[in-house]
């Protein structure tokens, strides 16, 4: 079973609509699929499905661990998938106990019997639980939008995970947790990781091996969604130079999706946009994640340094791809009456109030770091 978990550094970004659309496009390409809602506290990933009010969810599960958890696994009306809500409605859900957590890790493992897809659409955040979520697999998914805060924030959610894998592998008698434990107190966190690795490799050689064998295996892909023109596409290079350069860490980019006010309508319908309009641009480009994802061999895969420049070259050339269709469909709406040149000025005007709203949110950024770096802050 292929585990894959979806997260995002902050809300806001489309993480739910990534994860509920591929598990539908998986169920279409004839994977038996379960979904499972993990954004406890603030579930709403039925919203997306299209999927009724649950009755039961995953809460209902976690009050009584010992209760049968095959009866919070819905069927739904998509063919090879199934769905386990979540449970917005009991408080305390997003800090779950550690006997909490292992033992729905257990229950959603032993779905391998009858599944080849596991999702796991996690909360935003970087709580404890949704890192050990996100580590149950070394290809986990990270969603990010080209807006200043979502990418530091898929930045440091990144790097937290990597922290999290140190302290699962270092032992707490070992000289690597301690040296680690030290770092934390002495509010040091903001050295880099290969400064940390460099040094608890001199002091503890063995937990620096088991760390580095772990560590291979963590290659976390990209999603940049709601982009708006073929440029925005380029700030996943930001991403990946800084998790390269500060974390040590390889990220393989899966591609590109354009903001589109489809998916609001599909919301509105209680439809997944690729069964709502599946022609749509941004229907496209999630089969085309899927494509990826389906044709690569979880347990042998292997990341390269030329892996890692196709997949970005590739995301790039799709951003163009995708860019022309989307202009070519105005245009066709254009000429058919379909879209006024009204709707096409309040459109404009709507993304011009969007780009001013970016504008300020960078600029209030750059302000804050200025400030840091004047009082000797080290990133």
């Amino acid at each position: 079973m292929r585990v894959i978990p979806i997260a995002s550094g902050k809300g806001g970004v489309g993480k739910s609509l990534v994860a509920a659309n591929l598990a539908v496009a998986f169920a279409q390409a004839g994977q038996r699929v379960v979904l499972a809602d993990l954004d406890l506290g603030a579930s709403n990933l039925h919203l997306v499905l299209g999927f009724h009010a649950p009755s039961k969810g995953i809460g209902s599960f976690l009050a009584n661990t010992k209760s049968d958890f095959l009866t919070v696994v819905n069927k739904t009306d998509v063919r090879g998938l199934r769905f386990i809500p979540g449970d917005q409605e009991m408080p305390g859900l997003a800090n779950l106990r550690s006997f909490q957590r292992n033992a729905l890790v257990r229950r959603l493992l032993a779905l391998k019997e009858d599944t080849d897809i596991l999702i796991l659409d996690l909360g935003a955040g970087t709580h404890q639980s949704i890192l050990d979520f996100f580590l149950l697999s070394g290809q986990g998914i990270i969603v990010s939008s080209p807006a200043v805060t979502a990418t530091l924030n898929a930045y440091v959610f990144l790097k937290n995970t990597v922290f999290r894998l140190m302290y699962t592998v270092f032992k707490k008698d070992t000289a690597a947790f301690d040296f680690l434990e030290k770092t934390r107190k002495d509010n040091s966190q903001y050295l880099y990781i290969p400064q940390i690795l460099k040094a608890i490799e001199e002091i503890d050689p063995e937990s620096h091996r088991k760390f580095a064998a772990a560590a291979q295996h963590f290659h976390p892909r990209l999603v940049m969604n709601m982009i708006d023109n073929p440029k925005d596409a380029d700030v996943a290079m930001k991403i990946r130079r800084s998790c390269e350069e500060y974390l040590d860490v390889k990220v393989e980019h899966l591609g590109v999706m354009y903001r589109d006010t489809i998916q609001d309508t599909a919301l509105a319908s209680r439809l997944p946009v690729i069964l709502y309009k599946p022609n749509a641009v941004i229907s496209q480009a999630i089969y085309r994640i899927a494509d990826k994802i389906l044709q690569s061999d979880e347990e042998t895969f292997t990341l390269t340094e030329e892996n890692i420049d196709d997949s970005f070259q590739e995301a790039s050339l799709e951003a163009e791809i995708d860019f022309e269709t989307k202009m070519d469909y105005v245009e066709e709406l254009l000429h058919t009456g379909a879209l006024s040149q009204g709707d096409l000025l309040e459109t404009v005007k709507s993304q011009q109030f969007e780009i001013s709203k970016l504008k300020k949110e960078n600029n209030f950024i750059k302000h804050k770091l200025t400030q840091a770096i004047s009082r000797g802050f080290k990133l």
